[in-house]
């Protein structure tokens, strides 16, 4: 006869890390460790809250998940719970930490602004931002579609240029081009560091509006030569 574990039988070592799959996904809780003997029965399960469910909850919590998910049956004085107000999981800490490591390093995109001040003229504001430094280009042109995209590329350039000491950006060129049935804008940016120029090519798919698909693909094309500026 075939049936689910038994509180006797041994889980396999799949079943330890589902269960603790499992424990780790139940409110309250950031983190679990089971501690199993040689044959790989459960003697141990430790779990890490926050204080919005009470340690006597979490504990049946974790008895009916692991039943009625596992079919396991553990001894509710195996289970011990601590509780902290501000601890994260690891995996939580890492991807921020990664992110925060990111938004130092790169310059992200903020906001662009586009506005008529006047007939057929067009004013073109870009606004990026790098660590706690938020960079602003501004540009004004013909209104007319070509010229508004090598506006807004040539806004991303001034705005990259404020926080550069020692080097310096000039726009070569920026291109809408038809490619794969989709419309892409490409940019040609020359890097200026000392005595030497590097031309920097980057590009993006056009989904908001090709202006804005001008800026990405300044910031695709610059922002690791630009990460060697600081």
């Amino acid at each position: 006869m075939t049936g689910s574990v038994s509180s006797e039988e041994s889980p396999s070592a799949w079943a330890v890390r589902r269960a603790e799959e499992l424990i780790a996904s139940l409110a309250g809780v950031l983190s679990t460790r089971i501690v199993a003997d040689r044959q790989g029965s459960i003697e141990e399960i430790h779990v890490l809250t926050t204080a919005e469910v009470q340690p006597k909850q979490t504990v049946r919590n974790v008895e009916s998940a692991l039943m009625a998910q596992l079919g396991l049956k553990v001894d509710h004085r195996k289970i011990s719970v601590a509780q902290t107000a501000e601890m994260k999981p690891l995996v939580a800490l890492e991807r921020e930490a990664v992110a925060e490591q990111a938004s130092r390093r790169l310059v992200v995109f903020q906001d662009l602004v586009i506005e008529s001040p006047r007939p057929m003229r067009v004013q073109v504001k870009v606004l990026l931002k790098h660590g706690g430094t938020e960079l602003e280009g501004l540009e004004e042109g013909v209104d007319e579609a070509r010229s508004r995209v090598q506006l807004a590329a040539r806004a991303a350039v001034k705005a990259l240029e404020r926080d550069l000491v020692e080097a310096g950006v000039v726009l070569e060129g920026v291109r809408v081009v038809d490619a794969f049935d989709r419309k892409i804008v490409l940019a040609a940016v020359h890097g200026i560091g000392g005595r030497s120029s590097q031309l920097l090519v980057g590009t993006c798919e056009v989904r908001e509006s090709p202006e804005q698909a001008a800026v990405l693909a300044v910031l695709d094309a610059t922002n690791r030569w630009y990460l060697q500026q600081h």
